[in-house]
């Protein structure tokens, strides 16, 4: 028990320290290979912040652990807007200027409406993977048209500034990028195995780690990033984070582990984690466009609810797993 919890301390401390140097490296190379900066606003930083779950959910599902892949995939989906976009805006109300953003909202609030839909059955096949993917690079194909067509958006600007600070040359970005992806590997194996056998031992359901332990560990990156982002002003990028890896999240992440190994959700997925996701992002969706005049914004109190739900979650979800060894 003692070791598994060692485990996945180490495992999470490792995730979060590779995810930065993998996304730091990716960018940079990226940029050498004359790649806009609104398009690695776009795919690159929402796919390296997303890069910790997709690597952990894929060997948690080829482990046999669905469960764990799932509820690490849609747990960090409800972090990052709970928590992450929750404790930045209570630092700083977070203004929204992008119209990428704008645009990308409801492409996830859709994809969302997606992901409940396959839940129905009760089953995510192969062939609900392989639709996942397919829109998965619909979306990239998108964001690229709109890169293009946008490329003075806001959050072009502030990628901009903040590729302006990495000062890597094209060996050291490559050093970073090669080194952070073979650590994401190692530790999210050291991860999974941890969280599998705290879960054994505590005879709760590898799902619950997934969305509470493993989840809020995964969603590491993206909370250091949007808190750098909001301390430079760079509000759309701060934002940007959040979607982007929303979108890699329900597409790409859960997309990969039902494509290794078909997943058969319990019912509380859907009910409990699915419904909280659809909310969360709905409410984003309606903070971050603006209505009635109103400039896309979150403020302080929008922040203290979307963290106060996040709090009540937790509690369920541990309340939950403290009944049910009872």
């Amino acid at each position: 028990m003692f070791l598994a919890w060692v485990a996945v301390l180490i495992g999470l401390a490792s995730l979060v320290w590779s995810a930065d140097r993998f996304v730091d490296g990716a960018s940079a190379t990226a940029r050498y290979l004359g790649m806009s900066p609104l398009l690695i606003g776009m795919i690159i930083i929402g796919f390296g912040t997303s890069a910790p779950e997709m690597i952990v959910s894929a060997f948690a599902a080829s482990a046999g652990n669905p469960g764990l892949a799932l509820g690490n995939a849609y747990g960090s989906n409800i972090a990052n807007i709970g928590l992450v976009i929750g404790l930045v805006a209570l630092i700083a109300p977070i203004n929204v200027h992008s119209q990428v953003i704008r645009r990308e909202l409801p492409i996830l609030l859709s994809i969302t409406l997606l992901a409940g839909w396959q839940l129905l059955n009760g089953e995510l096949s192969r062939l609900d993977a392989f639709i996942l993917l397919l829109v998965f690079f619909g979306v990239m194909g998108w964001s690229v048209l709109q890169a293009r067509k946008q490329p003075q958006d806001v959050l072009g600007a502030s990628m901009n500034a903040e590729l302006e600070d990495l000062h890597l040359t094209l060996r050291q970005a490559l050093f970073w990028l090669i080194l952070g992806l073979v650590v994401l590997i190692i530790s999210s194996r050291v991860l999974v195995w941890g969280a599998v056998s705290v879960a054994q031992s505590l005879g709760v359901s590898d799902l619950i780690i997934g969305l509470t332990v493993v989840a809020i560990g995964t969603s590491l990156p993206e909370l250091a990033s949007s808190i750098a982002a909001i301390r430079k002003q760079e509000h759309d990028l701060a934002l940007g984070n959040i979607v982007g890896s929303g979108l890699f999240n329900t597409l790409a992440v859960v997309g990969i582990a039902a494509a290794i190994h078909p997943l058969q959700p319990e019912p509380e997925v859907l009910l409990r984690d699915w419904s909280l996701m659809l909310a969360l992002t709905l409410g984003l969706l309606i903070m971050g466009i603006g209505w009635r005049g109103r400039q896309g914004r979150i403020n302080r109190w929008e922040g203290g609810v979307l963290l106060m739900v996040y709090g009540i979650y937790m509690a369920y979800l541990v309340r939950s797993a403290l009944l049910a060894n009872l």
